[in-house]
């Protein structure tokens, strides 16, 4: 496979301080490796959530699916991520996309946006999925003085998407909310999301499409796909014919797996942080006591909830490589922040982090369309960091497309193939500079 990063990323190291495997009372669900023919209507390759959801939508149906993914369950993004389900897949703001895009097809967004959402409800209630769900929509908090009226413009953007109030709270009244730090200097909540846990999810979706019928393989790489009257998926020890083809591999995709993918996404890590579980007499110290689900308002922004045991999880963006120096001056990077954030809680320690790769697109919009070249063949990537969300929604979107149907908003912004970075193999040189002028813009 052609890929972009170093081989640590696509291996298990990022991954063996992970919080969430903790937080299981049921064994993993467990798949078998392919080593046999198989022919079904439908193949898609990856288990994560667009895969899942792209194949409960086909299953629903009544279609014949299997799919297959490179390494276990919950293995990749969708089982290492900060478990944040809110609107906010695209890195537009809403006066460019209507710009770029025109309003019409903006309004469409804006409502798949919020459809999303609506989904992962669905999904949790016809599943009756247990995902340790709290937050009443989400928190946008100020990172210094001068983000504050950003802040404010963002809730006013909010209402004229969806018609929704906002919340400000100002900084000297952020204490009253629970919302208690030196290093945020005002908030808007925001009403529509919610926070949960994103494995207990991802097992959940699992095992709601082996219910449905769908052919699941684990440990099961693609290496080699043919069009042959539809698509041969060669794997190490068998292949799969099918009549149609799903890619959902977003931030773990290859530049050759298939090649219509190749410099069309931007793999960039993010990196997560939990504490140990806090006392109540830390949490009244410290005076954070908010269930709520916060992003800050930097370009390399942080997302944080204290979750429900008690524990403090600190995302943050803007390390460029996966390497053990990397990953550990990233690590003392992410514990700088959380002391200053929450200086009461020097002393607490902080024995989980992991990383992963999420994943951008030259548009810096979500894609969800058919493949070009590829008759028969769809993808959806691109959710820069939203993909809790829109990567369940992107995959029923192109199950649809898949199927010949037209169910839920649908964008034509997103059914345009990305455009290439200008870089090709070497579009990852590109992120070094952009986030140092980023680290500049925030600080300024």
């Amino acid at each position: 496979m052609k890929r972009i990063y170093e081989d640590m990323a696509y291996g298990d190291r990022p991954i063996q301080e992970r919080y969430w495997p903790s937080t299981l009372d049921t064994a993993p669900p467990e798949y078998p490796e392919l080593d046999s023919e198989q022919r079904c209507e439908f193949a898609v390759i990856g288990g994560g959530y667009t895969g899942l959801s792209a194949a409960l939508t086909l299953a629903a149906e009544g279609a014949d699916v299997v799919l297959l993914d490179a390494n276990v369950p919950g293995w990749g993004a969708s089982g290492r991520n900060g478990g944040l389900v809110s609107v906010g897949s695209a890195k537009l703001e809403d006066e460019d996309v209507i710009r770029k895009y025109g309003a019409s097809d903006a309004r469409v967004f804006f409502d798949a946006e919020r459809a999303s959402v609506d989904l992962v409800k669905e999904y949790l209630a016809e599943f009756d999925l247990d995902v340790d769900r709290h937050s009443k929509g989400y928190t946008f908090v100020a990172h210094k003085p001068g983000a504050v009226a950003a802040v404010k413009d963002y809730g006013a953007e909010y209402t004229k998407r969806y018609d929704l109030p906002f919340e400000f709270v100002p900084k000297e009244e952020m204490a009253a909310h629970g919302l208690n730090s030196p290093d945020f200097h005002g908030a808007v909540h925001l009403p529509i999301g919610f926070a949960l846990n994103p494995m207990k999810f991802v097992f959940g979706l699992y095992r709601a499409a082996q219910r449905r019928g769908v052919r699941i393989f684990s440990k099961t790489p693609v290496t080699q796909i043919e069009q042959s009257g539809g698509y041969v998926l060669h794997t190490p020890k068998g292949r799969v014919r099918a009549k149609k083809l799903l890619v959902g591999t977003n931030g773990y995709s290859s530049d050759d797996m298939p090649g219509a993918l190749s410099g069309r996404y931007l793999p960039v890590q993010s990196n997560i942080l939990v504490s140990r579980p806090l006392t109540e007499d830390e949490i009244q110290t410290q005076g954070w006591w908010s269930r709520q689900m916060l992003v800050d308002s930097r370009t390399l922004l942080h997302y944080f909830r204290l979750l429900p045991d008690n524990r403090m999880l600190l995302g943050l963006r803007g390390s460029v490589r996966v390497t053990e120096q990397n990953m550990a001056a990233t690590r003392a990077i992410a514990r700088v922040d959380f002391d200053r954030m929450f200086p009461e809680w020097h002393h607490v320690e902080t024995p989980y982090f992991w990383s992963g790769l999420i994943c951008m697109t030259r548009n810096l919009v979500p894609f969800a369309g058919a493949l070009p070249g590829m008759d028969g063949a769809f993808a959806a990537f691109g959710y820069h960091g939203g993909g809790v969300t829109m990567a369940n929604y992107a995959g029923a979107l192109i199950a649809d497309m898949a199927m010949g149907k037209s169910r839920r908003p649908h964008p034509d912004l997103m059914k345009r193939a990305p455009r290439r970075f200008e870089l090709g193999p070497f579009r990852r040189a590109s992120l070094p500079p952009a986030f140092a002028w980023y680290r500049f813009r925030d600080a300024m």
